[in-house]
């Protein structure tokens, strides 16, 4: 059969390009590698919630136009996310706010906080930070540091801050309100029913087949008698392992999970998202997953998430858009722009670091392109 595209990857990206070409009487095709749609915003039922399998997506945006789009193929509650921190035995609200100074401090009033937090930057007198830990000393204070940030981070990039450089923390944060809204977003929340459905709405009639990596499927393809042609391929996975990393390797960040059904336990730790900040504790965070949609069931699933070292053939997460790798990426562009009748798209297609809405913006800008 002849499709007008072949789309390589079942998640958000290809969902929407999917939609979009349908809506213009194209036909499409879909292959994933994966055994089930949606990617990583993919969402599992079990035990009546719908769990976040592949980590906490929570849908902000302030584009209206994204939001309006988004709220086609589901109906979204009025989730705010605001995640805890647990340091030892003391519990912080995030992000850096009022209550968590007030918490860390005993203390009430913006004016007492500042003064805080300025008396010990002014203490350490950083002028130019060498790395990591000096930066987020220099933006924060030594408390803030030591309890929220440290730990947390060397778990994440598996090694000490003081050998991490200082350009990955640009910025923290520090919100002198009580505000414990974790996105500045104006629009917010989770939908109901969970994201598979909303991709399931968005592919619809369009065939799918799963369970296939993208050679795989070229080379039995191939074999066929009455094979398959396509217009064009929408490309979504990694872009270096299209090219056979024949440039060599780009660095991924991957995270991995254990899922633990509590049969019997209604309300776990009372929080969507709680992080631990300890070094000491293996994982990031815990999140429960039926607090996302204020869920009353009588057992909760809790999903223990810990960061993993890249290393080749892990599941790709999202790119490490330092230097070298930027730089890498630059040249598999090139060679992208040469493929005939190839588009690159979505986070490893295009080595981005995409929020969801993000994502959509950039689908549909592709489908504008592909409209003329």
């Amino acid at each position: 059969m002849k499709y007008d595209y072949l789309i390589v990857g079942a998640g958000l990206f290809g969902a929407v390009f999917a939609h979009e070409m349908t809506k213009d009487g194209k036909s499409c095709l879909i292959i994933d590698k994966r055994d089930h749609i949606a990617g990583n915003i993919y969402t599992k039922k079990w035990a009546d919630i719908n769990v976040h399998w592949y980590g906490a997506h929570i849908f902000h945006t302030g584009n209206k136009a994204i939001w309006d789009y988004i709220n086609q193929f589901a109906e979204f509650n009025n989730f705010i996310n605001s995640p805890m921190a647990v340091y030892k035995d003391e519990l912080y609200n995030l992000p850096f706010n009022m209550n968590t100074f007030s918490k860390m401090w005993n203390i009430r009033t913006p004016k007492e906080a500042k003064d805080i937090i300025e008396g010990q930057i002014k203490d350490l007198n950083i002028m130019e930070p060498k790395n990591l830990e000096e930066q987020a000393l220099s933006l924060a204070g030594r408390d803030v540091y030591e309890k929220l940030v440290k730990g947390y981070t060397e778990k994440q990039w598996g090694r000490d801050c003081r050998e991490l450089p200082s350009f990955i923390i640009k910025r923290l944060p520090l919100r002198f309100t009580y505000d414990n809204n974790y996105f500045n977003d104006r629009f917010q929340g989770i939908p109901i029913n969970g994201y598979t459905e909303i991709v399931k709405k968005m592919i619809g009639d369009t065939p799918v087949i799963l369970g296939k990596t993208y050679k795989e499927f070229m080379a039995e393809n191939e074999a066929k008698s009455d094979r398959d042609e396509f217009g064009k391929i929408l490309y979504t996975g990694m872009i270096d392992e299209y090219f056979d990393f024949c440039l060599g390797e780009l660095e991924y960040r991957t995270v991995k999970f254990e899922h633990e059904l509590m049969e019997g336990v209604d309300n776990y730790q009372g929080n969507a998202v709680v992080n631990y900040t300890e070094r000491e504790i293996p994982y990031t965070r815990i999140i429960e997953h039926k607090h996302f949609e204020f869920g009353t069931q009588p057992d909760t699933v809790v999903s223990k998430e810990y960061p993993v070292e890249w290393k080749s053939g892990d599941e790709p997460y999202y790119p490490v858009n330092n230097e070298r790798n930027n730089e890498l990426y630059r040249k598999y562009e090139e060679m992208a722009a040469g493929e005939e009748n190839v588009l690159f798209g979505g986070r490893l297609g295009q080595y981005k670091y995409y929020d969801m809405d993000k994502v959509i913006e950039k689908a549909l800008e592709m489908v504008a392109d592909e409209r003329g």
